[in-house]
């Protein structure tokens, strides 16, 4: 089973930062496309962004683009999520999730992290 642990999570006011780690295993980040999802309280859960095997291409929801910066450090079997100018609407349950390259959905998850954002 692999395990994803993510952190980083908390409380901040509008227009902070945070940083959310997603610690994995070196095999996977070396290897597999990496995302970042979120899910609010009684909303589905929404991508909000992801990096292929090596960090070359990104993708990000319109909704935190500009704003949002995943990243990821092989070397320390990291993956980052970089959130400023947080708005309200991104307070949700962070969660990071691998999948093999051409795997049409993802395999693997995280228990999640809670970001809150206040007015």
């Amino acid at each position: 089973q692999v395990q994803l642990v993510e952190s980083g999570g908390g409380l901040v006011q509008a227009g902070g930062s945070l940083t959310l780690s997603c610690a994995a295993p070196s095999f996977i980040l070396s290897r597999f496309t990496m995302g970042w999802f979120r899910q609010a309280p009684g909303k589905e859960r929404e991508f909000v962004a992801q990096s292929n095997w090596n960090g070359g291409a990104t993708n990000y929801a319109n909704s935190v683009k500009g704003r949002f910066t995943i990243s990821r450090d092989v070397a320390n079997s990291t993956i980052y999520l970089q959130m400023n100018n947080l708005k309200p609407d991104d307070t949700a349950t962070y969660y990071c999730a691998g999948r093999r390259a051409f795997s049409a959905s993802y395999e693997h998850w995280g228990q999640g992290t809670q970001v809150t954002v206040t007015s």
